[in-house]
């Protein structure tokens, strides 16, 4: 065998890498210098991120607080709407019951019936008017051929006339409609 090292002998290894420059102690002074302060630009960083932070959960706290105050308002409103809803329909017919008051105060002392008839289709006259200026309307039946969207028929009997089957030949109650709906179907009688 011919070795020219000695098995025994051990390699000496390197301090450093082959392709690694040795560092000097100004370099690592630079190196801890740079560290340093890529610390105090992650401080900054940090301290900046969690400013932002902060500044968004005040945004939310508010943007919460102030949703929370407009659906309280709104729910508020929306009882109020409710409970109010009939106010402008109750001034309106108010002039009706002071007629009404009046005609009984003076139905004390009056003696001509045909007064008393005139004031009160007067003021009925005037509640129907009140009534259509709300949107009221009065459905005319008599006649008509029965359509359960419009009537309840209450009874069948024969018809006179042919003409008049399935017809309405009796209105037992008015149908009134509110504002195109429906909202008391006319109670009548059928020809059958």
């Amino acid at each position: 065998m011919n070795h020219t090292q000695p098995e025994h002998q051990s390699e000496e290894i390197p301090q450093s890498l082959p392709n690694e420059p040795v560092k000097d102690e100004a370099e690592a002074e630079a190196d801890k210098a740079m560290d340093a302060m890529s610390n105090e630009d992650q401080a900054r960083d940090i301290q900046a991120l969690s400013a932002k932070v902060t500044e968004w959960e005040d945004k939310f706290t508010r943007l919460y607080s102030e949703f929370d105050n407009y659906r309280r308002r709104t729910a508020r409103e929306k009882l109020d709407a409710t409970k109010f809803a009939g106010e402008d329909f109750m001034k309106a017919v108010l002039p009706v019951l002071d007629d009404f008051e009046r005609g009984l105060r003076s139905m004390e002392t009056l003696q001509d019936t045909a007064a008393l008839k005139e004031g009160v289709n007067l003021i009925f006259q005037k509640f129907r008017s009140i009534l259509a200026q709300k949107g009221l309307e009065e459905m005319s039946s008599m006649h008509q051929v029965f359509d359960p969207e419009l009537h309840e028929a209450i009874t069948q009997v024969p018809a006179q006339a042919e003409e008049m089957k399935g017809k309405v030949i009796d209105e037992v109650e008015k149908g009134y409609a509110l504002n195109g709906k429906v909202i008391r179907y006319a109670k009548v009688v059928v020809g059958s």
